[in-house]
Formats: structure tokens, sequence, C-alpha cells
């Protein structure tokens, strides 16, 4: 049964609207169909001569055993299952560059392409020899059970720092742009001991010392998931073409990656799952669905977001609505 008013699948603009419920229509198992294509794929320059492509977890059954990356039609990379990001190398300096990710499942299905994400690489310096300076100051403290938000000050150069490496003990586990010295890492374990540290690169390749070891441990347990919440989550009432309908508005948690998908929970169920096509928010995100035609009518609405590593993060505050009521 779904929600009176709110449609199975709506497309509007670059929103898809998918209601969850359960329907007992179709003639395929979810177990014959391909994966689904990654969302959320961001492509930036690691050096003159890498781009770091990143990208979110796709669910699929019975599972998926890798990603493919792509440059133009090209598979440049094979990545397993448990990553969502490559550095792709032996590029050519000064050079605009387009990627695709595909998902494959434990059956060997391939996927649909992702959208084309772009990036160029800057050009070449000469006879550059000197890394970076080591970033300083780094902190970071965990964001509930399964995240952790790091930090850094910035590291100097002679000819400019192009990405920070992101480090997990001795494993490289993501990239970030040089202008950027903060990020946050999800899909960590609860109540797990982390050490994480940061690398500066420039344009040469040149890799700076190590920062400060960074330790922290997580939350135990399944918390609230507060750390990886919507905030400033806001929700109203407003009447149009004789019909009342709810207006939501929030911020979307912060998390390397992009966003795309969020669920609304409506007076304690699952109602619409919403999927943001093209540019997602990044700042204040909006949505407006459908509430009847009565007032009077009281409704408890919240909303979570599916985090770039393919978990749920926490619900937003709940925020209470009645139709016809400011």
């Amino acid at each position: 049964m779904r929600h009176a008013g709110v449609p199975p699948f709506v497309v509007c603009g670059t929103l898809l609207l998918v209601a969850s419920c359960a329907w007992g229509g179709g003639s395929g198992d979810a177990g014959e169909r391909p994966p689904g294509a990654p969302t959320g794929v961001t492509a930036e320059a690691g050096s003159a001569t890498s781009v770091h492509v990143m990208w979110n977890a796709v669910a699929a059954e019975p599972g998926i055993s890798a990603y493919e990356v792509y440059r133009g039609g090209t598979k440049v990379q094979d990545v397993p299952a448990s990553e969502h990001m490559a550095d792709v190398t032996r590029l050519t300096p000064g050079t605009a560059y387009v990627f695709t990710v595909r998902a494959r499942d434990t059956e060997g299905r391939l996927g649909p392409r992702s959208r084309e994400v772009r990036a160029t690489t800057p050009a070449a310096v000469a006879a550059d020899g000197s890394a970076p300076s080591r970033p300083g100051s780094a902190h970071g403290r965990a964001a509930g059970s399964r995240a952790a938000q790091l930090s850094w000050t910035a590291s100097k150069d002679d000819r400019g720092v192009v990405s920070y490496d992101v480090f997990q003990g001795d494993t490289k586990i993501h990239s970030v742009g040089g202008s950027q010295t903060a990020t946050v890492v999800t899909g960590l374990r609860p109540g797990t001991r982390y050490a994480f540290t940061v690398r500066a690169r420039d344009a040469a390749d040149n890799v700076s010392p190590a920062s400060a070891v960074v330790r922290l441990t997580t939350a135990p347990g399944s918390d609230d998931g507060r750390g990886t919440a919507p905030t400033a989550f806001r929700a109203t009432t407003r009447q149009a073409d004789g019909a009342w309908h709810i207006d939501l508005s929030w911020v979307p948690p912060r998390a390397d990656g992009v966003i795309t998908e969020y669920e609304v929970q409506l007076d304690g169920r699952a109602a619409t799952s919403l999927v943001f096509g093209g540019t997602a928010p990044r700042d204040r995100a909006t949505y407006s669905f459908y509430a009847g035609q009565e007032a009077g009518v009281s409704h408890r609405v919240r909303i979570r977001a599916k985090l770039p590593d393919g978990t749920w993060g926490g619900y937003s505050a709940e925020r209470t609505v009645t139709t016809g009521r400011p």
C-alpha cells in the first residue's frame, strides 16, 4: 500500500521520486536485473598526470563484485566492490578527460554507465623536484559510529598544491582538491580505533611528508547517526490547486562524494525516496509533496540521506505539521 497522493514514479526536472512501498505487479525478479548506474560520480585532478575518480556504492542482488572505470570509451581500471574510488594515472598534462563508472554484479552482469564527469589535468611543470610542505595542525573527531571529520592546515609549495591524499594507516582512502583542508570519512566500523594521516601532492607528483597522525575511536554500537543527518530541517504546509502540500528544506550532511538520494519518513513510515539527477544540491535542498485535500490533518515528517559509501545516514530532527495551519 502506498500513501495516498504519492505516485510511485514521477520525474520533476532532475529529481526522480520513488514511492517506498511494496507492490505485486511485475514479471522480473530483482536478482535477474543488472545493477543500476553508480551515482554521485566526481573526478578531480590529483596531479598533472592523474585524476581521482569517486562514486557512491551501488546496491544490488545478489551483490556487486567490482566497478569498472572508463576514460572516454576505454576501460582503464577494475576496482573491488569494497572500494568506491580510483586514481587514473599516466595521463597527459593540460588535458581534459571524461570518465564514467559501471557496476558489475557477482553474476557478471554489467549495469549502465554513470553520467559523464570531466576533469582537466594541470599543465606540466619543468624540473620541479620540490615536494610540498607537511600539512599542519591535523586533527579530527568521530561523527557517531560510522564517520569521522578530519581537518588540517594548508601545505605550501613553490608551484602550488594540486591535491591532498588521505590515508587510513598505510592505505590511501581518498583524495581531495588542493583548495580543500577538511573532509568527512564514512563507512567506518562502530567502536573501532582509527589512525589517519594527510599528504599534499603537487602537479609534478611530488608528495609531502605525512601530517601528524590523527587517532580517534568511533562510537560503539549503532548510534542515532546525528553526525551524518541532514541539518536545519524545516517543514511547512501550503495550499495549491485545491489541495494541501508539505514543503521540506534541509542542509545536506557533509560527506566526501555527492549526496544524491534521500528517504522521507511520514508518520513513522518510509513514504518516498528522492533521487537527484544532474547536479545534486550541496548547500540547501528542497522538496514538496502532496498531503491531501483535508485541512486540520497533522503529520510527522523527517528525512535521511544515503551516504556515498552506500549506507543510510541518521535521521534529521522530526517536524510536525498540520494542513491549513502556518
